[in-house]
């Protein structure tokens, strides 16, 4: 079985992750919680998005967010920006790396950005303009490529086409996007297998969500495939808002812990993962959904206890 020796992460769990939250998380807790990912090893960490906060409150301390961040030297702090009115909210928050998201089916793309791909195509050319101009990366997500909430199924020479439209515009690499999490090992060879004789693997990314449980062995697919770089979110926060039903995406601990077992290389030290993980989901007042860190809690807690008296 042919792997990559190392994968890069990039960990969404701060912005991706948090969005979908009714609770509004105050500042502070957002950049505790990205400096803890940092001090773990991650190197790229999706900080926030600078979007309209009638549409994501939890987002709406964005430039609070950037500005009380303990930037790391080799870290990137990645943000959001739907349209060029983010893109300058961004610029002023100091960032260096911005990404977009377009959508595989026009429904989404309604739906998510409130118009058709054509038209938030031209959005994106002049988000990458300006963004040239002041020397900042642009990644571009790819939403629905294994199925659309709305649409059902999605046709593969879709996927391609607009996967290469974003690297086309600029876009430095594509992460392509299982946004309702119903993706299968088979489906994912055969859109990787379309997708890369177009498109050079190394210019792409993965980015699966955990509904029907199926992430990790998507994950072990795409790795074969070729691909080097996945999304993940600690604790295996997230969902969608324009998703009915979507589950989180997959947890970043989960992740780490099988490349580990792999010999693939991280950087990531996962008791430290697992420990930002514990501290996101003690703030949301609820259990993690990544069971290598329910694991590690049960060890934590067995090691912990006292032994018991006997008769």
């Amino acid at each position: 079985m042919k792997l990559p020796a190392r994968v890069k992460l990039v960990e969404v769990g701060p912005r991706d992750g948090l969005q979908n939250e009714k609770t509004v998380l105050p500042s502070r807790v957002k950049v505790e919680l990205i400096d803890r990912l940092a001090a773990s090893g991650l190197t790229a960490i999706e900080a926030t998005s600078f979007v309209a906060p009638r549409w994501v409150p939890q987002m709406a301390d964005a430039a609070a967010v950037m500005a009380g961040l303990r930037r790391r030297p080799g870290v990137s702090y990645p943000v959001l920006v739907p349209n060029l009115k983010g893109l300058e909210a961004a610029l002023e928050a100091g960032v260096e790396e911005v990404a977009i998201f377009a959508a595989a089916s026009e429904s989404f793309s309604r739906r998510n950005l409130n118009c058709s791909i054509d038209e938030s195509f031209e959005r994106f050319e002049a988000i990458i303009r300006r963004a040239g101009r002041e020397g900042l990366r642009v990644r571009g997500y790819l939403s629905c490529v294994l199925g659309c909430p709305f649409e059902g199924e999605v046709p593969v020479a879709a996927v391609t086409k607009i996967a290469d439209r974003l690297l086309e515009i600029g876009c430095y690499e594509v992460s392509l996007g299982d946004t309702i999490g119903r993706g299968t090992p088979g489906k994912v060879e055969a859109l990787l297998e379309a997708v890369t004789s177009a498109i050079p693997v190394r210019r792409l990314a993965v980015h699966f969500h955990d509904t029907y449980g199926q992430a990790l062995a998507n994950l072990l697919v795409a790795l074969q495939a070729g691909i080097e770089v996945v999304d993940a979110a600690v604790a295996g926060l997230g969902g969608c808002p324009y998703a009915p039903g979507a589950a989180g995406n997959v947890a970043t601990e989960d992740v780490v812990y099988m490349l580990d077992g792999l010999g693939i290389e991280t950087g990531v030290d996962l008791a430290d993962l697992a420990a930002a993980g514990r501290f996101i989901c003690q703030v949301l007042g609820r259990p993690t959904a990544s069971r290598v860190g329910r694991a590690l809690d049960a060890s934590r807690t067995c090691r912990q206890a006292p032994p018991r008296a006997r008769n």
